[in-house]
């Protein structure tokens, strides 16, 4: 088992509304020249969570962090004009935090972040360090 000391909320930055999937992230990461997705599970419009990249594999989701860090991306995170907005469902709002929950018992100490903590990007979109500062 990896240690894992931090999990790292993000968006897919995909317009709201427009659904994708695991698969999807995978290609397109492929497609950078990437092994494959770099997040370690999906979560979409509806709630449900998608497996990524194998939990035991070091994720390819914040540079300098990734050793260490799971990554969760959930689809969304953009307006209609590809502007940063929160734009997670009541589903995907649900389920992040299950499986924050989930997580954070797994890997005691852990502690949540956005993206935008460790970047000049805005994703996810919202602040999930005070969001989830006590999942």
């Amino acid at each position: 088992m990896r240690d894992i000391d931090k999990i790292i909320v993000h968006c897919s930055a995909t317009p709201e509304g427009r659904d994708i999937s695991a698969a999807t992230i995978d290609k397109w990461h492929k497609e950078r020249g990437w092994s494959g997705i770099g997040y370690h599970y999906v979560v979409s419009l509806d709630g449900t969570i998608e497996y990524g990249r194998d939990i035991q594999k070091t994720g390819a989701h914040v540079k300098g962090h990734n050793t260490g860090s799971i990554g969760i991306c959930y689809i969304g995170g953009c307006d209609d004009n590809m502007n940063a907005k929160d734009t997670r469902t009541i589903e995907q709002k649900e389920s992040l935090l299950l499986l924050i929950k989930t997580l954070k018992k797994m890997h005691p100490g852990a502690e949540v972040f956005g993206h935008r903590d460790f970047s000049t990007k805005e994703c996810p979109s919202f602040d999930a360090k005070n969001e989830y500062c006590n999942a």
